[in-house]
């Protein structure tokens, strides 16, 4: 009889579940960001006036702000991880090259601190490095896996791709209804919104669905509100 690789369904045990997870959750937080930001953006015009084309000029400026900024910290940010990535895979490389002996010992000794022992740590670590040494030790020691460093462009475009989807939100629920229901209407909208993202996001780290909720809500309740009452206030010096 031949037992399943995996005997527990539920549990995620592949290796790029991680990878996965992360950019999820990536995702989630840069939708979060486009509701909020451009939430705040169009609500504190709208704390001026609720004339649709100021409305709709500043909410298209801080969609396209907002996404090319979130594309290009994300990629900058992958970019020094993936090199730094390459250069740990390099120097790892080398260093097989110049003394395998002193590294296939070092594999064992990482195996035996998890708690094999040493006969069962230098066969598992002499079978890995038979099989692919250069795999096995990026992975004990560096948690690296050479087919999957991260990709900065990919990164940029899911993280400007998440944002813009965040912020179609926010700018349907200022533009489709009248005059004076666009305020209350996007408060509502915005703040549900950003609940169930924080749900989504509890959901996908295993954290409190509540906890996270709140947090969110109130965040964006807070930056709605302050920036509303600028608005407002400039509104009402006739300063704009």
């Amino acid at each position: 009889m031949t037992e399943s690789t995996n005997t527990h369904p539920n549990e995620p045990h592949n290796a790029n579940f991680a990878a996965r997870l992360n950019w999820l959750r990536a995702g989630v937080l840069g939708a979060n960001d486009g509701i909020v930001s451009v939430a705040a953006t169009v609500v504190g015009v709208a704390g001026v006036t609720n004339a649709p084309a100021p409305i709709l000029v500043a909410g298209m400026a801080a969609v396209v702000g907002g996404a090319i900024s979130m594309a290009l910290g994300e990629y900058v940010s992958v970019s020094s991880q993936r090199d730094s990535q390459h250069a740990l895979i390099e120097k790892e490389r080398r260093e097989l090259a110049e003394d395998p002996e002193s590294e296939l010992a070092e594999l064992a000794g990482i195996y035996q601190a998890k708690g094999m022992s040493r006969e069962t740590a230098a066969r598992v670590a002499q079978e890995l490095t038979e099989h692919d040494a250069l795999a096995a030790h990026l992975s004990a020691e560096l948690n690296i896996d050479e087919a999957e460093v991260v990709n900065p462009w990919h990164a940029a475009y899911a993280s400007a791709a998440a944002f813009a989807v965040g912020a179609i939100l926010p700018m349907l629920a200022i533009l489709l209804p009248p005059a004076g229901w666009r305020v209350p209407v996007t408060f509502v909208a915005v703040l549900v919104a950003l609940g169930l993202a924080g749900m989504l996001s509890a959901y996908i780290g295993g954290s409190s669905k509540r906890v996270a909720a709140i947090r969110l809500v109130v965040g964006g309740a807070l930056a709605l509100a302050a920036t509303y009452l600028v608005g407002t206030l400039l509104g009402a010096t006739g300063i704009v």
